[in-house]
């Protein structure tokens, strides 16, 4: 099974986007953090109603054995009572890049 992992996340705006990629890199649970800086629409039920909401992307690289702390970090410095942070897993890629991924996270 494949260690490298994408994690994907929603921030409320870039400014909380750009806080937790900082604290993610800084802290070594991640190795690249890719931010939308231009908005997406999400619609989602919440609390029984649905809602819209103007939200920014985090395309997350990272490892499995990071993936408890990115996740218990990101809950931390997050503004969402339930954020989004959903891992799927890196099938294949480049050796090169992998290896600096992994190597970037230790």
């Amino acid at each position: 099974m494949p260690k490298e992992i994408i994690v994907l996340a929603t921030c409320g705006s870039t400014e909380e986007a750009k806080q937790i990629a900082h604290a993610l890199i800084e802290k070594r649970l991640a190795a690249c953090v890719n931010i939308a800086t231009t908005a997406v629409e999400s619609v989602y039920r919440w609390k029984g109603k649905i809602e819209t909401a103007k939200e920014f992307p985090l395309l997350i690289k990272t490892t499995k054995p990071k993936f408890a702390a990115l996740q218990r970090e990101i809950e931390r410095l997050h503004s969402y009572e339930v954020p989004e942070i959903i891992a799927l897993p890196i099938r294949d890629g480049s050796r090169a890049y992998l290896r600096w991924l992994t190597e970037s996270v230790r």
